[in-house]
Formats: C-alpha cells, sequence, structure tokens
C-alpha cells in the first residue's frame, strides 16, 4: 500500500442542507478517481456512502460516511455528512476534526436553513471551505441570483472560482476562472472545451478580480500587478491557497454532481487550495499533569488520535473511526485510552463506505478503524503509552425530547438494553434512562422524528417493537413551616409486643439530615439508627401525593422505651407516624423540576422566542449576543418544556435549537397544584 501522510492528505467534509446533492456528489468523485466503473445512484440505491439500508429506504444519509479517494497521488478522505437536523450530531462530530469542507448548495432553490446551520458550524472551527452550487443543469436556475443568495448570507469572501457555461440560459459545462480553461458535457462526459464567446468578457472580468485578491495578499506583488505584469501560475495558487487557509476567501464552484459536470476541476481544487493536516493551528490537548500540550500532525510525534465516530454493525460488530492527530500506528502496537485501558491493535482498517480494507500502518492526519475494541467510543483519545495525553471530547447537544417506551412483547425486556446502548454508542445526542419512580424507560432525542427513526431502529435492526408514551414529570414534595409530633407504635398482646414512642421535631432545610436532641436517655441511643431509618423511609411517599419529599431536617427530641417490648421495629414504625402526624401542619408544598435551557437563535426571532417564553413560566438569566445570533439562557419547569424542541422549530423556522440540564427543584404555584396532584398523583 502506497503511504500517504500529512503532505498528501485532505480530510474533507461534504455538508449543506438536506437533498441538496451531497451523497451524489461523493459518488460522483469516487466514480471519476476511479473507484467504481458504475457510478452509483441514490434512486437505485447503489451508492457507497449511504449503504444502511435505512438511508436506502429513505434516499437520505442518516450517518457520516467515510469515502478515501485518490487523485493525482493524494489521498483525499471524503466525509459524507447527513442534512438532516436530526443528525446535527454528526456534523458536530467530524467538523472536529476536518480541516476543509464542501458546502453544498442546490441551485434550483439557493441558501436553505441547512445551508446557513452547517456554514456556521464551519465559521466557529475557522474551517477553509468551497461552495459548490449543484444542480445547475435543472430548469429554471439563474446562476447570479443564487450566487447573489450566496453573498448576501456568507459576505464579501465569497468568490467565483468557476462560472457556468451554456447557451439560451442552458447549462452544459463551466471555467475555471483561475486558469481560464473550460469543459464541457458531451452528453457522456466532461471533456476539454474552448470558452463560450459570449461569456468570454464575463470570465475576464472574474479573473481580473481573482488577480487582484492574489496582488493584494502581499505588497510585492501588488506592486508587480499595478505596473502591469501578470501574475504567474505559482504566485496565483500560493496566494489563493493563502487567502482560502485564511478563510479571506471563500471558493464557490459551479456543476451537476448526476452529470460529473465541474468534478474534475474541484478535485484539483482540493489538492492546490485546502489545507493538509499539517496546516494551520497544531491540535491542543492536555497531558497527565493536565498541562497544555500541542501535537503537531506529523509522523515525527508521539502518536494520538481521536475518536469521531463509533458504528454498531450487525456483522463486523463495534467499528470505531479515529483520526490520527499526530505520529503512526501499526498492528501490533499498544495505545492506551483515555478510559485508562492499554489495548493491543490486533487489526486496522481504511473504511470505505461499508467495506472494511486491512493496512498494516497508518500516518499522522489520516482516517482509519479498528473493530472490537471494547470500552472505546465517540469522543476519546488515543495515545502512546510513552506520551500520555488527552484531546477535549466533542459537546454534543443534548437530548430535549423524551418518550417514555412500553414494549409490545414483554419478552424483549432483556433484549431493549443491550440495543439501546448500541444505539446510544453510535449516537451520542440520544440519552436512554429508567426512572423507577414512574416505572417508565425514557427515550431522549433532538426531535420527535429523531425518536421516530430510533424507534424504527429498534424494529429492524433489533426485532424489538415497541409504543411511545408521554413522559411522566418527576414532581417531588416539601415544607415550609416548622411541625412537630409524636409518634407512637405500641402493641402489646402478651408476650414479646412493640413499644416506641418519639417526639420529632421537622424543620425546611436545603437537604435531607437526621439530628437528635434527647436528654437523659428517654431513647437510648442504640434505637437512634431505627428512628433515623424510619424518617428516611417515610420521605419515599409524601402524604400530600405520594411524590418523594425533599429538604428536610428532623430532628429526635424526646420518647419513651420499654425495657422488654422496645425493639428497631417499634422506633422505626413510630418515626414514620410521627412524620405522616406533623406534615399537614408543616405547609406541605408540590416542587417541580426546573431546567436550565439555552437557546440558540438568529436576532430576528429573539421576540418571538421570549413571547413563547413567557407563557412557559420562564425566567430569562442572560441574553448574550453572538457573532451567529443570540443565546438566550433561562430557568424552565420542566412539565412546560416537554413539546419545546417542536415549537422552537415552528418559531424559528427550523434554524432554532436549545440544550437543557436539571439545575434543581422549586415550588409548583399555587393556581397549579391542584392539576398536578390530579394529573400525577402516585397511587399507593
Amino acid at each position: 500500500m502506497e503511504r500517504y501522510d500529512s503532505t498528501n492528505l485532505r480530510n474533507i467534509a461534504v455538508l449543506g442542507h438536506q437533498s441538496s446533492g451531497k451523497t451524489t456528489l461523493v459518488e460522483s468523485l469516487y466514480y471519476i478517481t476511479g473507484g467504481t466503473k458504475v457510478k452509483g445512484e441514490v434512486e437505485k440505491k447503489s451508492t457507497v456512502s449511504d449503504y444502511l439500508a435505512v438511508e436506502q429506504a429513505k434516499q437520505s444519509s442518516v450517518s457520516t460516511s467515510v469515502v478515501p479517494i485518490y487523485h493525482k497521488g493524494h489521498k483525499l478522505n471524503i466525509l459524507d455528512i447527513p442534512g438532516n437536523d436530526d443528525f446535527v450530531g454528526e456534523a458536530i462530530g467530524v467538523i472536529h476534526i476536518i480541516k476543509g469542507a464542501v458546502l453544498v448548495v442546490d441551485a434550483s432553490i439557493g441558501v436553505q436553513m441547512g445551508t446557513i446551520k452547517h456554514w456556521k458550524f464551519l465559521r466557529k472551527r475557522n474551517i477553509p471551505t468551497f461552495i459548490y452550487i449543484n444542480k445547475m443543469d435543472k430548469d429554471g436556475v439563474k446562476y447570479d441570483e443564487v450566487f447573489e443568495d450566496l453573498k448576501s448570507h456568507f459576505g464579501k469572501a465569497v468568490i467565483p472560482f468557476t462560472y457556468p457555461l451554456g447557451h439560451n440560459d442552458g447549462f452544459d459545462g463551466m471555467v475555471n476562472v483561475v486558469d481560464l480553461k473550460a469543459r464541457v458535457f458531451n452528453g457522456v462526459e466532461c471533456v476539454d472545451a474552448e470558452i463560450y464567446e459570449d461569456k468570454k468578457d464575463k470570465v475576464a472580468q472574474l479573473h481580473e478580480q481573482i488577480c487582484e485578491a492574489v496582488a493584494s495578499s502581499s505588497d510585492e506583488l501588488l506592486d508587480k500587478y499595478f505596473a502591469g505584469e501578470p501574475l504567474t501560475e505559482e504566485e496565483m495558487r500560493t496566494g489563493l491557497r493563502t487567502g482560502v487557509l485564511n478563510g479571506e476567501l471563500v471558493p464557490v464552484l459551479v456543476g451537476s454532481a448526476t452529470k460529473n459536470i465541474g468534478i474534475h476541476t474541484m478535485l484539483d481544487m482540493f489538492i492546490d487550495y485546502l489545507p493538509n493536516p499539517s496546516d494551520l493551528k497544531p491540535y491542543e490537548a492536555t497531558d497527565e499533569a493536565g498541562n497544555l500540550v500541542e501535537r503537531k500532525t506529523l509522523v515525527e510525534e508521539p502518536f494520538s488520535a481521536y475518536v469521531f465516530k463509533t458504528i454498531a454493525d450487525p456483522y463486523a460488530g463495534i467499528i470505531n473511526l479515529f483520526k490520527i492527530n499526530s505520529g503512526t500506528i501499526k498492528v501490533g502496537d499498544e495505545i492506551l485510552t483515555s478510559g485508562g485501558d492499554t489495548l493491543k491493535v490486533s487489526t486496522l482498517f481504511v473504511m470505505t463506505g461499508k467495506r472494511l480494507d486491512a493496512v498494516e500502518e497508518l500516518f499522522a492526519g489520516d482516517i482509519g478503524a479498528m473493530t472490537r475494541l471494547e470500552k472505546v467510543s465517540s469522543g476519546m483519545t488515543l495515545c502512546s503509552p510513552k506520551s500520555v495525553i488527552k484531546y477535549k471530547p466533542v459537546k454534543y447537544p443534548t437530548a430535549v425530547l423524551f418518550k417514555a417506551l412500553e414494549l409490545k412483547n414483554k419478552n424483549d425486556e432483556s433484549k431493549i438494553g443491550p440495543a439501546l446502548a448500541k444505539i446510544q454508542l453510535e449516537d451520542p445526542s440520544i440519552e436512554v434512562k429508567r426512572n423507577n419512580e414512574t416505572k417508565q424507560l425514557l427515550l431522549g432525542g433532538v426531535s420527535n422524528s429523531h425518536i421516530d427513526f430510533i424507534i424504527d431502529k429498534l424494529k429492524n435492526i433489533y426485532k424489538i417493537e415497541v409504543n411511545l408514551n408521554k413522559m411522566k414529570i418527576v414532581y417531588r414534595e416539601s415544607i415550609k413551616k416548622v411541625g412537630q409530633s409524636v409518634g407512637r407504635y405500641v402493641k402489646q398482646s402478651g408476650g414479646s409486643g412493640f413499644y416506641g414512642v418519639v417526639d420529632i421535631r421537622f424543620e425546611p432545610a436545603d437537604e435531607i439530615s437526621f439530628a437528635e436532641e434527647v436528654f437523659g436517655g428517654a431513647v437510648p441511643k442504640n434505637y437512634f439508627p431505627a428512628v433515623e431509618k424510619g424518617f428516611y423511609e417515610a420521605l419515599k411517599s409524601g402524604p400530600l401525593a405520594g411524590f418523594p419529599v425533599i429538604g428536610v431536617r428532623a430532628v429526635l427530641v424526646d420518647g419513651k422505651y420499654h425495657p422488654v417490648d422496645s425493639n428497631e421495629q417499634a422506633f422505626k414504625m413510630a418515626a414514620i407516624l410521627a412524620f405522616k402526624e406533623a406534615y399537614p401542619n408543616c405547609s406541605p408544598i408540590i416542587l417541580e423540576p426546573i431546567m436550565e435551557v439555552r437557546i440558540n437563535i438568529d436576532n430576528k426571532y429573539t421576540g418571538d422566542v421570549m413571547g413563547d417564553l413567557n407563557t412557559r413560566r420562564a425566567k430569562i438569566q442572560d441574553m448574550i449576543e453572538g457573532d451567529n445570533g443570540q443565546e438566550i439562557i433561562a430557568l424552565v419547569p420542566e412539565a412546560e418544556i416537554i413539546d419545546y424542541a417542536t415549537q422552537l422549530k415552528s418559531i424559528t423556522q427550523a434554524s432554532g435549537f436549545f440544550n437543557r440540564k436539571f439545575v434543581g427543584y422549586e415550588p409548583v404555584p399555587e393556581y397549579l397544584v391542584d392539576a398536578v396532584i390530579r394529573d400525577n398523583k402516585i397511587s399507593e
């Protein structure tokens, strides 16, 4: 196998709105570079990257695929990213490890919400990006309008590196504005051609803009440009590459992935203008002492890698995809995981779609795969045991919508846990938890359709069918006032009986605790643990609605005992009775779970989102203005955001998103207490 290290590698993500043609573009790149003799098609379910049954059925990507292609002595790892919002975690995970990207735009539609979201992800990490205007051959496409749409959304850095050719508003080819070479589709393939006469003036004008952009990159070139001297091919390439790597230029390419128009030019520009893995900044990590260290993407550095994706394959088992950030890895090496486990590399692969090709060694900057590695999952660092470091893991979106799962077949009880665990490995934005209080198995995702996808996966892959029910909110009870009561548990009927009397004071507190202030041995010390045990048992089910009780301090102040009939059981039961007797006099209250939500939206939706939050009893904590819009931080009762993922999507035209986390409990407003008790009371 030919060696590819950082200088002749490119890792390129293909992103864009759903159905913009990303998978078809990847297939074209694979076909043109000789990866396959017959080009696959989405409609025929034969593409190399959409290999999952669900992808072929939906004709839409749901999982990231890696497709290595080879062009002019370079290896280009192309990563096909789902455009569907439900799988936004796929894009976030990949953007963390790549240094170049192609943002695909449907020429017949222009910039869409998914285009903008992916653009923001790329800008946040300063990823050098091409924009590919796809489907230029569709009827009614007006290039100038599409280009202006791009400029209005993405700024003046957007610049044409290619320009469409065609007669009578048609489209049959493109011209490389940089080197003034044209390629035209002849009905079968793209071939070299002359620039159409009616396009020469426009192309010359665009070429001049390119030259001016290059000349502006240095004083020396600027002097040469104004002196009327032509820039050399090398000066043009170097200047443009610098501009792209710095984010000062965003090349726009045109074409049709179905007809392979613009693909040859794109391949050359990948090599000429996108960074290799050793370009740009080194990766930051921490060593064993917590000190900040850097790793350059060079083979001379100690081995380190980041696991960016985990796949649960029914045949190959668990597959971990990783990007080598430094050094080399080969079969037989010992590596250390960030979980502290030392593993031996028994197999090493390059993955192409679903195909695993065994290799002996991989080098800095490349993407590899390993199988059957226990205790390894997405977000982990792999490194040399001799130079231990850890990369900061990606922060994935949190689950914001929960449904309760009810098995249709009770015999599947033993299967559901392992199946959901494998699904979670593949998608870190999924959350699974079993609530022992409500007896519900909860599945969390980013949207209704995301959860529906998981349910389909359970049914079709793991043969488990479930019904979906509404999640029950976990309420709590507490007290607002001090109360005191005597609990008597006395049962005597001849022989050994029960005798326990306790006088306990109950106080509001930040945490549950038990104390004693008994004087004179009214209750022997050996019975204190039994009283405490009774108190904690009483808290499991509050007398108000059956919810667990929190925020109470119990103080044993007095009591009585019998030298024969007293025992631990008697004092435990006495404590329970004391609590129940005092509870109504302590101003009992219902508490509801409060979530902190961080909502990210465009500024134009701020008013509508704030208005909606007010109807949900939200308390706004902060509003942070950023380059990409607004982040609203609020505290909201969980009961008010059960459906918020759907509502936010509607308000913001699918552009807004949020994360949530539990922060504590607060009293339910008086006017809602009766309804909460009626709808949620736990039956005994």
